[in-house]
């Protein structure tokens, strides 16, 4: 147990460096010394060495995005870091990390799950059959020795729902991984994921209503 719990800690870290754009290898295993380049999942940076430009100015109505997001992410976890348009946060006890692209107007909700190298034999095939019917809106992908879950959207049509329904959809793969591979919204049998995520989802709706942001 303890083991499993060292190895977690070792995937947050790794997740949490790459969100800070650190350039620490998200492999979580390796030594300081070995390690690579892990990704940055922030705004792409410039080709052929150009120094970059000034951040562009967003829209009134991108901003008006942004701040529906920040809204729901700070009900969901009133400790939430915000760095620029991304955010890191905690949602039962799992690290999620929102990541936004103004200038290319996409932006994905992401969380850590296991390393590859710990992946059973046939487990890939699993996860690929899991994204064609249980993940509904959020998948399972894999990034530099990682299996991550992933919800994409773009920006200008990302509603409260939308992004709402997103997170928990993503915390739900993230949390059936190895059991039924659900983001709870959509499944073919008679589980219970889909009705309890419909009502995380209506209760945080409801909250946000009361806050007037909705």
């Amino acid at each position: 147990m303890a083991k499993h719990k060292r190895r977690y800690q070792l995937i947050q870290a790794a997740s949490l460096a790459i969100f800070l754009g650190l350039g620490i290898a998200a492999a979580p295993y390796a030594d300081a010394q070995d390690a690579e380049p892990g990704p940055d999942f922030s705004e792409p940076a410039p080709e052929n060495g150009e120094t970059p430009e000034a951040t562009p100015e967003v829209s009134e109505e991108l901003k008006a995005v942004l701040d529906q997001m920040d809204e729901v992410i700070g009900a969901l976890d009133g400790d939430a870091q915000r760095t620029g348009n991304s955010w890191q946060f905690t949602l039962q006890e799992r690290s999620i990390l929102v990541v936004t692209d103004t200038s290319q107007g996409r932006m994905r909700v992401i969380t850590p799950i296991a390393a590859v190298s710990d992946l059973p034999e046939g487990a890939m095939e699993r996860l690929m059959q899991a994204n064609f019917d249980t993940a509904l809106d959020a998948r399972y992908a894999v990034a530099q020795n990682l299996v991550w879950g992933a919800y994409i959207h773009p920006l200008d049509t990302l509603t409260t729902r939308d992004f709402a329904s997103g997170v928990l959809q993503t915390h739900a793969l993230a949390e059936t991984f190895g059991t039924t591979f659900s983001s709870g919204a959509l499944n073919y049998g008679g589980g219970d994921s889909g009705a309890i995520l419909g009502e995380q989802l209506r209760e945080l709706l409801e909250q946000l209503e009361d806050r007037n942001t909705i």
